[in-house]
């Protein structure tokens, strides 16, 4: 592996990538970057990240439903999606 660049870490944990290295990843302000870690040393990947819903869409409109609705106050999240998944 070839240094191409240093960086100091702050207290907060936090690195400026060098120039020289986001020029040659084609990432800008906003970009997404992945970490892994190799036998080598730590690997940066640019990455796009995906949102992806939990629920699908008929799911979404069962919680719409009880959202617009008065009803019951469950103790936990877990009971609460119990309750969803019944409907």
């Amino acid at each position: 592996m070839t240094i191409l660049e240093t960086a100091k870490m702050t207290s907060k944990g936090q690195i400026t990538i060098p120039n020289r290295i986001r020029k040659l990843l084609h990432v800008t302000t906003g970009a997404s970057l992945a970490f892994g870690v190799s036998k080598a040393g730590v690997v940066l990947l640019p990455c796009k990240v995906v949102v992806e819903s939990l629920y699908k869409p008929g799911e979404w409109a069962k919680i719409e439903r009880l959202a617009a609705s008065k009803g019951k106050v469950y103790a936990s999240a877990k009971k609460a999606k119990k309750r969803i998944v019944s409907l």
